[in-house]
């Protein structure tokens, strides 16, 4: 009886020892958001190149969120819309340039959400965005449109045609308290990810994960709180058809799909089960 007591003792220490080690595994690999580790985020802090808006910027960025939109849903419009700018400028390039393409030669949007991590993300094939294209962009260099929408909100102008200033890329913090922008473009051979939370500056940074994308963009959103209803695949579906029904290239939302597969099969049908998911992945929405 002592002999079995001393077993069942060893046999806890052993589980006990087995599970700690197995825990600190798992906290070093980290939680993954929008694909990135804990260990990419912390190598992107320690790295990453701080700079501060422009002063128009800030003060666009400043009307957008302190504003009452009459239509948040404004954001995925924009959204859409410049990443088929991005998407016709690479079919422009492709045909100067047959090998501009590279691997890449699927011109698509793909928009998914992430209901666990509370965010919303706008990949695109387009040309993409070097460094200094991010920071000029998106960050220090006030464009004629900035300039034109605050003198048309001065006037009275409706803030929803936002996108006809071609600034619509800050309606993403409509419903967003922080925006990633992952980019590759072909003139530039490292990946590059931009970050704002809509505090008067932004972050760059070399992307430590490389190039992911291969050529194109993906803006990430990380919803507030009153924005966690387009965590919803249908409304999310919706909004997405609403806003590309003039959109010349596919857009894909991702959504999840159950299959059923009989116990007795289970075994046998692993592989076919997983192909049907992967298959079924994501909802395609044809050219109109």
């Amino acid at each position: 009886m002592a002999i079995l007591r001393r077993a069942l003792a060893l046999g806890a220490l052993v589980a006990c020892v087995l599970g700690s080690a197995l825990a600190e595994d798992a906290k070093a690999e980290g939680k993954v958001v929008d694909g990135f580790s804990e260990a990419d985020l912390g190598t992107m802090a320690q790295g990453a190149e701080k700079h501060e808006f422009q002063a128009e910027v800030s003060r666009l960025m400043d009307i957008i969120i302190n504003s009452l939109y009459t239509d948040k849903q404004v954001f995925l419009r924009e959204l859409v819309s410049n990443a088929a700018d991005a998407l016709e400028k690479a079919r422009f390039h492709s045909v100067q340039d047959e090998t501009f393409l590279g691997d890449a030669k699927d011109l698509e949007i793909k928009i998914e959400h992430d209901a666990d991590a509370k965010t919303i993300s706008i990949t695109d094939t387009g040309v993409g965005m070097s460094k200094a294209d991010l920071i000029n962009n998106l960050g220090t260099v006030a464009k004629s449109g900035t300039t034109n929408f605050l003198e048309a909100m001065a006037e009275g102008a409706d803030s929803n045609l936002i996108g006809q200033f071609g600034v619509g890329f800050y309606s993403a913090f409509l419903v967003a308290d922080k925006v990633s922008v992952t980019s590759k473009c072909n003139e530039d051979a490292t990946q590059h990810v931009w970050e704002s939370t809509a505090d008067a500056s932004f972050t760059i940074v070399a992307d430590p994960r490389g190039n992911t994308l291969g050529r194109g963009s993906r803006v990430t959103l990380h919803l507030k709180e009153d924005a966690h209803d387009y965590l919803s695949e249908d409304k999310l579906k919706e909004a997405s058809k609403k806003y590309s029904q003039f959109i010349q290239f596919p857009i894909y939302v991702k959504v999840k799909k159950e299959v059923d597969v009989e116990a007795e099969e289970e075994d046998d049908d692993d592989d076919d089960k997983e192909d049907d998911e992967e298959k079924d992945d994501v909802e395609t929405k044809d050219d109109e």
